[in-house]
């Protein structure tokens, strides 16, 4: 058998492994939530840019990047683990493609990768087995936006999505075990790539299948509230695009990053420019965020030789002397699973009754939770709202999400071969989101009756549900 048959032959075992475990519940909610309980506890990791910008001055290289100029002759992952450690951090996280695509491991879905350039290295490897005989965690991180592969708004076909899961497939199949996958480049206003453009849980669920107890977080889940897990397992702030998260109110599993650095990628000015204060970072940061069931993800960039500047080394010295012990919880808050699932509510036409001017239905579910449908505050008793998906669909869940300090209560019912029929559930409240799960219906229309606490229901989002469980 030929070396590519056997590759072949290894992951289409592996991925049949994978989907039989899923459908045996090796993927669980109890796998998660240790999971998610698991990774707050490692408290303090590195976070570590390296690839093709690390030889330009831009964090986004240009995505036909000439090959020959990736060259880091006396790169060693090993020394930026010893680093970790001397910081008294718990893992490292490695950007395998960032988002001008360029590939830093043994990738078989493009020729345009680290193993066609002069350092002819797959660095995934070195990096996870040099943390890994460090006694470090290892995660990766992976850009779904990919301008050299043209995967970017408006272009997206099946074969940049099929391309997508080869590549995560090769990264959770050729690695060891992988406690999370930071994806980046999604689902944000600078990359417009939406989960539907590239199906959310259809990734999702492939990581799930393949590696169980893999966290998925997305960088990009800013623009959802920070009461529910929406699109991610673990509420990530990046806190260089001014996402701060609330240590006084977080009750999710949680993580925040910031570069040690000016920039996320070396600079040829990093060598002789002052990193951040770390007595700052630790006391400000690591500490008080750990303290939120936030764990806190420090990026140190290797220059272009593939080592880490004195600058930096000296200062995660400094930083393990004043960040000693992680956290250790035994459990955290509650908190409902995370919603992975395709939104149907999303743009169908909606109706209610008497609307405030100009907070209409249709900013309910328009995808943004800034806008708001505002029930007109002369309509006394009973408001409502109604989406009608114009063919009758399968739906197990429903989630609104309402104004700030503007309550309501509802009783939900579908449309089924012309009667209305009543949904018989109760919602789990958090903060002001309400989340309602349920057994599976088939409807054409949903309504919500709607009895406002405070003279007028204000509801930001409305999200419809099929999900797989």
């Amino acid at each position: 058998m030929s070396k590519i048959s056997q590759q072949l032959l290894y992951c289409l075992s592996f991925l049949l492994l994978g989907n039989t475990l899923l459908a045996q519940s090796g993927f669980s909610k109890k796998i998660l939530e240790q999971s998610q309980l698991d990774f707050v506890n490692l408290g303090f990791g590195m976070f570590i840019h390296y690839g093709m910008p690390t030889f330009m001055e831009q964090d986004w290289s240009d995505p036909n990047a000439a090959l020959e100029l990736f060259k880091s002759p006396k790169l060693n992952a090993d020394q930026w683990a010893k680093a970790a450690k001397s910081a008294n951090m718990s893992y490292g996280c490695l950007t395998t493609k960032h988002h001008s695509g360029f590939p830093i491991w043994n990738t078989k879905t493009t020729d345009y990768n680290v193993m066609k350039t002069p350092l002819h290295r797959d660095v995934v490897k070195e990096f996870t087995d040099a943390f890994r005989k460090n006694g470090l965690r290892v995660m990766l991180y992976y850009s779904i936006l990919d301008m050299h592969q043209g995967i970017r708004p408006h272009t997206i076909t099946k074969a940049h999505i099929q391309l997508i899961k080869d590549q995560l497939t090769e990264l959770l199949t050729q690695y060891g075990e992988i406690d999370a996958l930071v994806i980046d480049g999604w689902d944000a206003p600078w990359s417009r790539i939406s989960y539907d453009d590239v199906p959310f849980d259809d990734i999702y669920y492939l990581v799930k299948s393949l590696q169980p107890k893999c966290l998925l977080m997305d960088l990009n889940s800013a623009k959802y509230p920070g009461d529910a897990l929406f699109y991610t397992d673990i509420k990530s702030y990046e806190q260089g695009a001014g996402q701060f998260i609330s240590k006084e109110h977080n009750k999710l599993p949680a993580m925040a990053c910031l570069p040690l650095q000016q920039n996320w990628f070396w600079k040829t000015s990093f060598p002789n420019t002052p990193v951040k204060n770390v007595n700052e970072l630790v006391e400000k940061f690591v500490i008080p965020y750990n303290n939120a069931y936030c764990n806190f993800m420090l990026n140190v960039a290797p220059n272009s030789d593939g080592l880490m500047d004195q600058n930096a080394l000296d200062a995660l010295k400094i930083i393990g002397t004043l960040y000693k012990n992680k956290p250790s919880y035994s459990s955290l808050p509650s908190y409902q699973a995370p919603i992975v699932d395709h939104n149907i509510a999303k743009q169908v036409p909606s109706y209610s009754s008497w609307s405030e001017d100009m907070n209409i239905m249709d900013f309910a579910n328009d995808d943004n939770f800034g806008s708001a449908w505002v029930s007109n505050p002369t309509v006394k008793g009973e408001v409502w709202y109604e989406l009608d998906f114009e063919r009758s669909k399968a739906f197990n869940s429903v989630v609104i999400t309402e104004g700030k300090d503007n309550p309501s209560q509802y009783n939900l019912s579908y449309l089924k071969d012309g009667k209305w029929h009543p949904i018989a559930v109760t919602a789990v409240q958090q903060g002001r989101i309400k989340i309602f799960r349920f057994d599976e219906v088939l409807g054409q229309k949903l309504r919500f009756s709607i009895k406002p606490e405070k003279g007028h229901a204000v509801v930001n989002e409305i999200g419809v549900y099929q999900e797989r469980r």
